[in-house]
C-alpha cells in the first residue's frame, strides 16, 4: 500500500513522497518542513512566497485534490527547482511535473488517494 496520485504523478510510500517534500522544502530554501504547521512545527504555511510551493508542500499526502489551475503553480515552481535536484529526486520532480501539466492540459483534476 502507498499513495498514488492521478495523471501519473506519483505511485510510491508515503514514506517517501514525505521525503521528497523535506528535500523540495531545503532546496526552495525554506529550510526544514518540520518547522512548519502540519509537520509538527508551529510556522505558517501560508509564509511560504511561492504559491505553488505553498499548494504542494499544504496538501494532505493520503486524499484530496488540486484543481487544474493548482496543478500548473505546482509544476512551474517544481520547474524552477529542477537544477537543485539530482538523481532520484530530479526523477521524481519530473514525473509529478509531467503529472501535473498532464493534469493542466486535460483541464482534469488531480486526486490523491
Amino acid at each position: 500500500m502507498g499513495l498514488d496520485i492521478s495523471h501519473g504523478a506519483w505511485h510510491g510510500p508515503y514514506s517517501y513522497f514525505m521525503r521528497w517534500r523535506t528535500t523540495i522544502a531545503e532546496k526552495a530554501q525554506l529550510g526544514d518542513l518540520r518547522k512548519y504547521e502540519g509537520y509538527n512545527g508551529n510556522k505558517p504555511l501560508a509564509s511560504i512566497e511561492k504559491e505553488g510551493l505553498q499548494i504542494l508542500l499544504s496538501h494532505s499526502d493520503c486524499d484530496g485534490e488540486l484543481t487544474p489551475d493548482e496543478c500548473k503553480k505546482v509544476a512551474d515552481d517544481l520547474t524552477d527547482l529542477l537544477p537543485s535536484l539530482s538523481d532520484d529526486m530530479h526523477e521524481r520532480t519530473i514525473v509529478f511535473i509531467k503529472g501535473c501539466i498532464s493534469a493542466f492540459e486535460k483541464n482534469e483534476t488531480m486526486y490523491f488517494g
